[in-house]
């Protein structure tokens, strides 16, 4: 018997690696459009300013694309060998978020969807697009309405076959494909994710208040860190699992088999002593081609000394105080507090006797803590 269009569309993406695909129509998906309104009348976007400038083409596949009639969600498997969480006891070394361990998965599925796109041409006759999380398409809510999986209570996507470790892509159409049904909320009265969060970002089930999210503090946000988020951190350097780590569906998932997703030495919750060398040189070396490259120097170490000053380690107080002097007002404010915590007697020494007057709010108000 031969395959249907969805089949052989689907025969396809596995064969490149997706472990997921469903189907959907063009149309929006129901209240993401408002939801997204509230999120950022009451300003829970933070920093994320592109949020809200392309706030109305987000809302509806036609306003990205007129032409397109079918979407193609894909998701690709990205479950860790281990729990992620037990990065967060080894307090001298950096917890690295587990989708960033590896290759750039941007770049990873991109390649394959636009291999697949081109097949998909071939044998549904329509023009097409990709997207892979840098245009303003809702992937979460339309791979919902396509039967992916459902938006659990942390605001992801939860799949009953790979729990919250999807990365998810899209490929837009002009050939009518039949929409699969979408996929119903499995998540109860579990509250796991909620009830985790280290900073307590989650301002109700399904609402995420992003200024106060770890993974939002770690990665996008551009300024100085609020104290009230600083000890709640521990040693996570950039983003946070615990949402996603304690989904109950995760006994489901199975670890990711894309070679280029695999845990790079570099990026595996590495010595905090080592990320505190790094200049940009280096930095950029060492973590070319993930996506913590694109955070940037100045934040990553930012990030590393709040971990530094939670880690009760004093073997890094040299490697502290050199950051006082730093040509980042980021990193020197951080310094001051990680000097703080790590040698309160010490960071008042370097106060009485260097007396620092900074231009920086931020950085002086730190020193003034310790002065006062």
């Amino acid at each position: 018997m031969a395959l249907s269009l969805k089949e052989r569309i689907a025969q396809e993406a596995n064969a490149l690696g997706f472990a997921a695909v469903r189907f959907a129509g063009a149309d929006p998906p129901p209240g993401a459009g408002a939801a997204l309104d509230t999120f950022l009348a009451d300003g829970r976007h933070g920093d994320m300013a592109w949020l809200a400038a392309n706030s109305e083409r987000r809302k509806a596949p036609h306003a990205i694309w007129p032409d397109v009639k079918s979407i193609i969600m894909l998701g690709m498997s990205y479950g860790p060998e281990r729990d992620p969480r037990a990065a967060l006891l080894e307090r001298s070394r950096g917890a690295i978020s587990v989708y960033a361990q590896g290759a750039d998965y941007h770049d990873v599925i991109k390649s394959k969807l636009k291999v697949l796109a081109s097949r998909v041409q071939d044998v549904a006759q329509g023009e097409v697009k990709v997207f892979v999380d840098t245009a303003p398409v809702m992937e979460k809510p339309i791979a919902a309405k396509a039967g992916l999986g459902w938006q659990g209570k942390h605001t992801n996507l939860v799949s009953q076959d790979f729990g919250s470790w999807l990365f998810l892509g899209a490929i837009f159409t002009t050939a009518e494909i039949d929409p699969d049904a979408p996929e119903a909320d499995h998540c109860g009265a579990c509250r796991r994710c909620l009830d985790v969060c280290p900073t307590n970002a989650f301002v109700a089930p399904y609402q995420l208040d992003a200024r106060a999210c770890i993974s939002y503090l770690t990665i996008e946000h551009k300024g100085h860190i609020a104290p009230e988020y600083r000890e709640a951190m521990g040693n996570r350097i950039f983003g946070c699992d615990d949402c996603l780590a304690v989904c109950p569906w995760n006994k489901f998932a199975t670890v990711a088999h894309e070679a280029k997703l695999s845990v790079r030495a570099e990026s595996d919750n590495p010595p905090l002593a080592e990320l505190l060398k790094l200049d940009d040189a280096a930095f950029r070396e060492r973590f070319r081609g993930t996506p913590i490259k694109r955070t940037g120097r100045d934040r990553f170490v930012r990030n590393v000394l709040i971990a530094a000053g939670n880690s009760g380690d004093e073997t890094l107080v040299p490697q502290v105080e050199e950051h006082l002097g730093d040509a980042s007002p980021l990193v020197r404010a951080m310094a001051v507090w990680a000097l703080s915590r790590l040698a309160p007697d010490w960071a008042a020494a370097v106060r009485e006797s260097e007396a620092p007057a900074e231009a920086d709010p931020a950085v002086a108000d730190e020193w003034a803590r310790i002065g006062a």
